[in-house]
C-alpha cells in the first residue's frame, strides 16, 4: 500500500521543475481545462490559475527588466572606476605637484598610498581614498589652482552617485526575486488544488488526468507526449 501522506504532498513543488517548464505546463493546462469544462465545474479553478500565471509572468518580466538596469549600473560603475578615476586622479596629482613640488608632504597627505591604490582597493574603499584626496584639496585650496579643487570635488561626488545607483539596483534584486518566488509558489499551490479537484471529479479514473494535465511538460522536454485517451464509447 502506498503511504497515504504522500497524497498530501504537492508534486508541483518539485525542485526539478524549472520555471519555464512550469509555465508551459500551466499554459497547456488552462487550454485543456477550458476545452473540457462543459458543466462549468472548473470555472473557478480556471480563473485562479489564470490569475496566478499572469502574476508569475509579470514578476518574470519585471525581473528581466531590472536585470538590465542592474547590469547597466554595474557597467557604468566599472567604467568610471577603470577609466575616469585613474585619469582624473593623475590630473589632480599634477596640480599638487605644480603647487608644492613632487616631494612635498602635502602630496603625501593627498595620496598617502599613491595613485595605484585606486586600481587595487575594493569598490567600498574607493570613496575613502577619494575623500582623503578631496580633504587635502580643500584644505590647501588657497595654494592650488581652482581647477584642481574642482576636479577633486567632482570626482568624489560623481563616484558616490554612481556607486549608490549600482548598489541600489543590486539591493532591489532581492526584492524582485522574492516576489517571483512567492508568485511561483502561489501558482504551484493553485495547480495542486486543481489536481485535487480532478481527483474528486474522477475517482478511480486515472486515465482522465491526461485530458487536463500533461505531466511530460514538467519532465524531460524530449520525452514523447502522453497519448490522448481513446474516445468514450456512447
Amino acid at each position: 500500500m502506498r503511504t497515504l501522506s504522500t497524497f498530501l504532498e504537492n508534486p508541483f513543488d518539485d525542485d526539478g521543475i524549472s520555471l519555464p517548464e512550469l509555465v508551459a505546463f500551466t499554459t497547456d493546462c488552462l487550454q485543456r481545462f477550458i476545452a473540457n469544462n462543459p458543466s462549468g465545474e472548473l470555472t473557478s479553478h480556471i480563473t485562479a490559475i489564470t490569475s496566478a500565471l499572469a502574476l508569475v509572468e509579470d514578476c518574470v518580466t519585471q525581473d528581466q527588466g531590472k536585470l538590465g538596469i542592474r547590469k547597466a549600473a554595474k557597467l557604468t560603475k566599472d567604467n568610471f572606476r577603470t577609466e575616469i578615476i585613474p585619469a582624473e586622479v593623475k590630473r589632480i596629482e599634477a596640480g599638487f605637484i605644480a603647487a608644492f613640488g613632487p616631494d612635498s608632504p602635502v602630496l603625501l597627505e593627498a595620496l598617502p598610498n599613491g595613485r595605484n591604490i585606486f586600481n587595487t582597493c575594493r569598490d567600498d574603499q574607493v570613496e575613502v581614498h577619494l575623500t582623503t584626496l578631496y580633504t587635502a584639496a580643500t584644505t590647501h585650496a588657497a595654494s592650488l589652482a581652482p581647477a584642481t579643487v574642482t576636479l577633486a570635488t567632482n570626482l568624489k561626488n560623481n563616484w558616490a552617485t554612481i556607486c549608490s545607483a549600482s548598489e541600489g539596483s543590486s539591493g532591489g534584486k532581492t526584492t524582485t526575486q522574492e516576489g517571483k518566488k512567492l508568485a511561483r509558489e502561489n501558482l504551484q499551490w493553485m495547480l495542486f488544488l486543481c489536481l485535487l479537484k480532478l481527483a474528486a471529479m474522477f475517482p478511480r479514473q486515472p486515465e482522465k488526468l491526461s485530458l487536463y494535465m500533461q505531466q511530460h511538460l514538467l519532465e524531460n522536454p524530449s520525452a514523447p507526449p502522453e497519448p490522448e485517451p481513446p474516445p468514450t464509447t456512447p
